[in-house]
């Protein structure tokens, strides 16, 4: 589901060895378009990605959009980015800190209706913690999602914020109050919420009025509880514990809201991402507040920091920025230079596949899609990566 809350996205752990040659740039279409061949060969039924280098732009397909019609994948296409929606709720929230009207180190409780959390929680949580994960509330994914037949129950149920965080508090807390990271799902809709609540209308009509129409984002929108995707779009599929490929498509998003039920374009997002990389959606605090980060395996401190909605990854040509998102068939990863000048939006149509052949696939993609080589690589799916885990 999003990133960290049902794991269906895989970390790549690039290991040691020299970097092969650089792809010649009038090759460089022909080979981005192979390796995205590449993971529809290795059993993605579709994927299509946007990949940037300064104004040159490539935007290869791959695969069927639908299994059952056989009818192709094709460029701007909409798709499901799931926790991606969290970079648009942080940097709205960014905003509202720099306009005086949010303090990121004041308590939540300031901010949000009495009685909606614990007085412990009210006070000692921050504006900071949630966006940085620390809070250490709890995540309501694990209260809904035990068995896959839940997967089904959550995409036929409109629930509302209040019920969500609800969940998540009744799940339990992982740590003290900005004692560790820990990623919930919860401390977005905790976020959404306070939106609302400081500017007294919907966090949707915040990041429309502040994002999306400043950026001139017309293939983004919020789904909603409405089930169907709007426009061209790949199906969603999950491979089912009876063997078959089961159509995910039609699903209600209430349960993502703003933590994860943003629909977009690949286009869009890497517009999205090079402005506010670049300082065009925040002033140079807010940004710099942004990627203040905290190592998510303190154990591993080069595995990856996140910050506020964003996190970074270093590739062997450098570090770069973003967010990824899954929900129930749809995944998406968005990773960007620090100028904003090279970009990947990589969308596919498979979660909660056991696949190392496509994990490596992906991992070639996007290797080549950033660094424009391969270096010596290992795909390593962390985290519950198939739908048999939630048999357990």
């Amino acid at each position: 589901m999003l990133r960290r809350a049902l794991t269906v996205l895989t970390i790549f752990a690039i290991v040691g060895g020299p970097a092969a040659p650089a792809v010649a740039a009038d090759s460089y279409g022909g080979t981005l378009q192979e390796q995205l061949d590449a993971v529809h060969a290795a059993g993605m039924p579709g994927a299509f990605a946007e990949v940037r280098d300064g104004r040159r732009t490539w935007t290869p397909v791959a695969g069927v959009a639908d299994v059952a019609t056989g009818a192709p994948v094709r460029d701007g296409m909409r798709h499901r980015v799931g926790s991606i929606t969290k970079t648009f709720v942080a940097t709205t929230m960014l905003q509202l800190v720099g306009e005086r009207r949010v303090a990121l180190d004041a308590p939540i409780g300031r901010y949000l209706p009495p009685g909606l959390l614990s007085a412990d929680l009210s006070r000692q949580v921050t504006v900071r913690m949630l966006l940085q994960h620390t809070s250490g509330i709890g995540d309501y994914d694990t209260a809904i999602i035990k068995t896959p037949d839940d997967l089904i129950t959550m995409g036929q149920t409109t629930y509302t914020p209040e019920q969500l965080v609800r969940l998540g508090t009744g799940a339990g807390s992982t740590n003290a109050p900005g004692a560790a990271w820990s990623y919930s799902n919860t401390n977005y809709i905790l976020a959404g919420l306070i939106i609302e609540r400081v500017t007294g209308h919907s966090y949707e009509s915040e990041v429309s009025r502040r994002v999306l129409r400043p950026l001139g984002l017309t293939g983004t929108y919020f789904e909603g509880a409405d089930p169907r995707i709007r426009g061209p779009h790949m199906h969603a599929y999950v491979p089912w514990t009876d063997g078959t490929l089961k159509d995910f498509t039609l699903y209600n998003m209430s349960w993502g809201w703003a933590a994860g039920e943003i629909v977009s374009t690949a286009r869009d997002l890497d517009v999205f991402y090079r402005a506010l990389l670049t300082g065009r959606l925040l002033r140079p605090a807010q940004l710099a507040a942004m990627q203040d980060t905290v190592a998510e395996i303190p154990q591993e401190p080069a595995a990856g920091g996140y910050g506020l909605g964003l996190y970074w990854v270093d590739l062997p040509c450098g570090r770069f920025w973003g967010h990824d998102g899954g929900t129930v068939g749809h995944q998406t990863i968005s990773w960007h230079s620090p100028d904003g000048q090279r970009q990947v939006t990589y969308a596919q149509s498979m979660a909660f596949y056991d696949s190392p052949a496509i994990d490596e696939a992906v991992a070639g993609f996007l290797l080549t899609a950033l660094c424009g080589s391969q270096p010596q690589l290992k795909a390593a799916p962390l985290r519950l990566p198939t739908i048999e885990a939630l048999r357990r």
